[in-house]
């Protein structure tokens, strides 16, 4: 280690052990922001890699359009415009997103960012009483929805009004004929494209109307002149996978510090030569910051997929592009592994694959290392962190760990007294950084629930080994009591994983009469054949007896969130009501 990195890490404190295991050059803290604002960020790479590709959008069927970092610049300065000068929005004005993976996402968030407004990302697959609650919550003044998705929005806006529609094509900013065709074939053949209750502007007329105030000389720098990095720049719901959704006030500052924290932390392993495949949902806090804002800063070329179910609808991207970097969650990488095409030919160019979101399973790792011959190197955050906490380092990751805390980032794990847990012993994660969000919109006393002393209390329970590398042990929330023992879902689900005939797994704890609670699985059979008595026999070899499942039910798929996250609470809602209990 050079003298420069022992000062900076001497600075950190005796209580930091991973900062023994930083890469070479990664400095452990980040002392300036790379950017005041989010809208320098185009602005700053248009100027440096204006002609390069940032963003190129693969249909499932092969076809494709990109945008330069200099378009991404010039079309969010015409958004920028039309947002405030035709719209007439003041900054701080809410205004909403739910558009799929495509060439608009981008114009449209880095658009928002330059009009001073807050960016509130909506998950076009949410119900209609999904939307009207999220749209009670946070009154947007605008949304950017999908033309395909917009009899979903009536039902939501008959409840919740919004002022402004706008509306995206799925292959908006795509060349005139290649977007002509799609929408032809979309609207007139396929009868994809419902007819809207309400009034809409579409987004090529938005930006239309924006580049014409634009030559006549808007000032589009103007728009957050004296707009301060602590202002909100999101409101990112939480996934609502443990209760009602809340959003997460991430600021500007929130968000550069996370990218240059972890941009800073993996160096050279990200390089704007990368060429990164976006499964993941934009809108979600991991994609969006990692994939989405990570990738621009370094300058990178983002190949995004506006819809990954079913998987095959990757193989083009795969195909087309030499593809070098991935991220996903344990389920996409598991799924990949069970796709044919991906197995038999997988991709030669592939240098680094990133899961997060959930737990990624050992057995999962491994085999993606024997087909790709390349590691998933796991990470970990939350919504309310920006997401990104802690990362594995690159030259020496160890398996079944979510790895080490990004620079300016202090993490300990608590027992309920809020006193440090001893090394190996579990207790709940809590941490403090520049990414920790400003609080929960409108909710102080949940803001209060988590943000104490200023620790975020995550509700992870985890452990830390006595060199600095964290393991999520699991939510405090799924915890299991099996007679007065503690049992992990994580754990059983990762012993059930290793069956050659178990294609997915979850477990969540349901009441017992005898125990208090019990251990369920619900299992996704790869072997039709596959038995429970094998299943518990298998088990009770790897598992003390009170964790073995004492209930085990097969599906024929698990309920996943957005990003694919297997939803617990979901299952043990089944379970409850499987045993004649009622929802309380």
């Amino acid at each position: 280690m050079n003298e420069d990195m022992t000062a900076a890490n001497s600075a950190v404190g005796d209580g930091s052990p991973w900062l023994a295991l930083y890469p070479a050059n990664a400095p452990a803290r980040i002392e300036a922001a790379p950017y005041h604002l989010l809208a320098d960020a185009p602005r700053d790479l248009a100027k440096r890699r204006g002609d390069a590709k940032a963003f190129t959008d693969i249909l499932p069927n092969g076809m494709s359009a990109s945008l330069s970092f200099a378009e991404v610049d010039r079309y969010s300065d015409d958004f920028a415009a039309y947002l405030r000068e035709v719209l007439a929005l003041e900054p701080g004005t809410r205004v909403a997103i739910q558009i799929p993976n495509g060439l608009a996402y981008p114009v449209v968030a880095f658009g928002v960012f330059k009009a001073g407004c807050i960016l509130v990302n909506v998950n076009p697959l949410y119900t209609a009483a999904e939307m009207a609650h999220l749209f009670a919550d946070s009154e947007p003044a605008a949304i950017i929805g999908l033309d395909m998705f917009a009899d979903r929005l009536d039902a939501a806006m008959e409840k919740v009004p919004i002022p402004h529609v706008i509306l995206t094509e799925a292959a908006s900013l795509f060349p005139m004929p290649r977007r002509q065709l799609i929408g032809f074939v979309q609207k007139y053949v396929k009868k994809q494209i419902p007819r809207p209750g309400f009034t809409s502007t579409s987004f090529a007329k938005a930006l239309a109307a924006g580049a014409a105030r634009v030559r006549s000389g808007a000032d589009i720098a103007s728009y957050t002149r004296g707009l301060d990095p602590s202002a909100p720049a999101c409101l990112q719901y939480t996934g609502g996978t443990t209760g009602i959704s809340k959003g997460a006030i991430l600021t500007h500052r929130n968000l550069i510090m996370n990218v240059a924290q972890f941009l800073s932390f993996t160096g050279a392993d990200i390089n704007e030569n990368d060429r990164l495949l976006t499964a993941l949902p934009l809108y979600h806090c991991f994609a969006f910051t990692v994939n989405f804002l990570g990738f621009f800063f370094r300058g990178a070329h983002n190949v995004v997929v506006p819809n990954p179910r079913p998987l095959s609808n990757l193989r083009k991207a795969f195909e087309k592009e030499d593809i070098t970097f991935i991220t996903g969650v344990n389920t996409l990488f598991n799924g990949l592994l069970h796709e044919a095409w991906f197995c038999e030919k997988p991709p030669l160019s592939l240098r680094l694959s990133v899961a997060g979101g959930m737990a990624l399973l050992d057995s999962v790792a491994a085999q993606w290392r024997d087909v790709t011959g390349t590691p998933v190197i796991e990470g970990y955050g939350l919504t309310e962190c920006s997401p990104v906490l802690t990362f594995n380092p690159v030259h020496r990751v160890k398996r079944g760990s979510i790895g080490v805390p990004l620079p300016s980032t202090e993490i300990k794990c608590v027992d309920e007294d809020g006193r440090e847990a001893p090394i190996g012993a579990p207790g709940e994660l809590v941490a403090r950084g520049p990414q920790v969000m400003a609080g929960y919109w409108r909710q102080p006393d949940e803001t209060k629930n988590v943000l104490r002393d200023g620790w975020l209390y995550t509700g992870d329970i985890a452990t830390m080994d006595e060199e600095g590398y964290f393991a999520i042990v699991d939510r405090r929330k799924d915890m299991i009591l099996v007679s007065g023992f503690n049992v992990y879902p994580n754990e059983v689900e990762a012993v059930l994983s290793k069956m050659q005939g178990v294609k997915e797994c979850a477990v969540v704890g349901v009441p017992d009469e005898a125990s208090g609670e019990a251990v369920k699985a619900f299992l996704v059979r790869r072997d039709p054949t596959l038995q429970a008595e094998t299943i518990r026999a298998f088990c009770k070899g790897e598992l003390a007896a009170y964790k073995v499942p004492k209930f085990i039910v097969f599906r024929d798929e698990l309920p996943k969130s957005n990003v694919g996250k297997i939803l617990r609470k979901d299952l043990r809602w089944e379970g409850l009501l499987e045993q004649g209990l009622r929802r309380q």
